[in-house]
């Protein structure tokens, strides 16, 4: 479970936004981990990625204290940001990270992420992609057409053309015959919500019009293509390990870290 530090390669700083506030898991960011809260766990497995720094971005008191407390930096940010992406472009504005900068967003909630996911989306950020993501090949027929499941596809160099709660792309002859099975050699892909930016980029997002699609599908991203910009799209061959959304997740995550101390000590 636990992988060795990334080598660096490039230079990226890592923010992961952490909100107190959650209707399914009442505050979910200091939930125990194996003892430690859980954005504190988060935050030590980005720091595996080889990113330059990582911090924290919240806006509650108790959060700040819980990462001092581990030695994990950590801002104090506005209460009334509409999304994670703006919290991270405050912090970023306040750390005087230089516009070039790569910045990866790592929600608070995904302590088991793969440092290797997140160096991976940090390199497809360059001059002319100002922000980066990531994607898996989808395996069932039940998440091709599973609305929470978003979906992306992709041009010829690997950048997004749209992302989806619908099934993309819709493969006309294969479900014509059956919508029970993915048909052959038909392969969509499940985004996965880890973002890279430029910071130049990151601290223009805010103040971009929200877009009807984005309005439509509920997905923030769609602002990005709607006005005009790319987003390049790392694919991974597996899907990543799920973050924590509910309590049975956080039991779930628990066990393995458990597993994980316990074979340590053993």
């Amino acid at each position: 479970m636990a992988p060795t530090t990334l080598s660096e390669t490039m230079s990226f700083t890592v923010i992961i936004p952490a909100r107190l506030a959650s209707t399914r898991l009442p505050n979910k960011p200091l939930a125990d981990i194996a003892g430690k809260p859980m954005v504190v766990r988060v935050a030590e497995r980005a720091a595996l990625s080889g990113a330059a720094s990582v911090a924290v971005a919240t806006d509650h008191p108790d959060i700040v204290a819980a990462c001092r407390s581990h030695g994990i930096a950590v801002h104090m940010t506005r209460a009334d940001h509409p999304s994670g992406t703006d919290r991270i472009a405050e912090v970023a504005a306040a750390m005087s990270l230089p516009a070039d900068a790569v910045i990866v967003n790592v929600q608070g909630d995904e302590p088991l992420i793969d440092p290797a996911l997140i160096a991976a989306v940090a390199a497809r950020i360059d001059a002319g992609v100002p922000m980066a993501t990531a994607a898996h090949p989808i395996d069932t027929a039940a998440d091709a057409f599973n609305p929470n499941v978003v979906k992306v596809v992709l041009d010829k160099a690997g950048r997004a053309l749209y992302f989806s709660r619908a099934t993309i792309p819709w493969h006309r002859d294969g479900f014509a015959a059956s919508r029970e099975q993915l048909p052959p050699a038909y392969q969509p892909l499940r985004h996965i919500g880890l973002y890279g930016f430029r910071n130049d980029f990151l601290q223009a997002y805010p103040r971009m019009p929200v877009s009807p699609l984005e309005q439509v599908e509920a997905l923030e991203q769609l602002r990005v293509l709607w006005h005009g910009h790319p987003i390049a799209v790392h694919v991974t061959e597996s899907a990543p390990a799920a973050g924590v959304d509910t309590p049975e997740d956080l039991e779930r995550v628990r066990g393995i870290f458990g597993q994980e101390i316990g074979g340590k000590s053993a």
